[in-house]
């Protein structure tokens, strides 16, 4: 009981920011991740991850049966749930993908600016064990296992410096990242016209809209909560 009780204590304390200097070389770094394409190619599985959650919690929220997830090693991902093909709640699951690592850094962000570095660190382990059990694949479950291990060693090992950096490097990735993967979006669209599957083009047969306009609301929703998590981090 003394264990969990000093646990939920250091889940709930507040602790001070990172120095500002720190603060500046972790998005920096995040900055450097998202824009250098070798880097690129293996931060890119974290807004894979993010993205993929969100397809499977708005399939669950809209009443959707959800039949797994499947990360593939080239930073794509598929999720699979089973419903009405049309409606309300196939759009909705359609359109959280490219929302939630958007959304996801932005709450992040909140959570660093009110001094909550390790319920942040606590919330991703949680997200990742769900997303644990919905995965279908090998390199998927490598994948979430890896991601998993690294957050608990963290949490668990790593100094309050060390988390404060870490939680900061991963919030930093969702924002940007998040606006880098819609413009991968278009270039993808731009490149091949024929037999597209993007969340872009499956919306559009489904609301009649062209393609570029979700590709829009996607970039607006990325760019809009990259600025407002900046704003919230004090960075702007």
């Amino acid at each position: 009981m003394d264990v969990l009780l000093g646990l939920w204590e250091n889940v709930t304390t507040r602790h001070p920011p990172l120095p500002l200097a720190t603060a500046l070389w972790t998005v920096a770094a995040a900055l450097i991740l998202v824009l250098v394409p070798a880097l690129w190619r293996q931060t890119r599985h974290i807004i894979t991850l993010a993205h993929e959650g969100g397809h499977a919690v708005a399939a669950t929220l809209s009443g959707r049966q959800l039949g797994g997830i499947r990360l593939h090693s080239d930073t794509s991902g598929l999720t699979v749930s089973r419903g009405r093909p049309s409606g309300p709640g196939m759009i909705f699951t359609l359109l959280a993908g490219y929302a939630a690592p958007s959304l996801l850094g932005l709450g992040a962000a909140r959570m660093l600016s009110l001094g909550y570095d390790v319920a942040l660190l606590w919330l991703m382990l949680a997200a990742l064990a769900l997303i644990l059990v919905q995965i279908r694949n090998w390199f998927g479950l490598w994948s979430v296992a890896v991601s998993g291990a690294a957050v608990l060693g963290v949490s668990w090992f790593g100094s309050a410096e060390v988390k404060g950096i870490f939680t900061l490097l991963v919030t930093a990735v969702l924002l940007l990242g998040a606006v880098r993967a819609v413009v991968e979006l278009q270039r993808s669209r731009s490149r091949s016209r024929q037999g597209q599957a993007s969340d872009a083009d499956q919306l559009a047969r489904l609301t009649h809209l062209p393609g570029i306009v979700w590709v829009a609301v996607f970039l607006i929703i990325a760019i809009a909560c990259a600025r407002v998590g900046a704003s919230v981090l004090g960075a702007v």
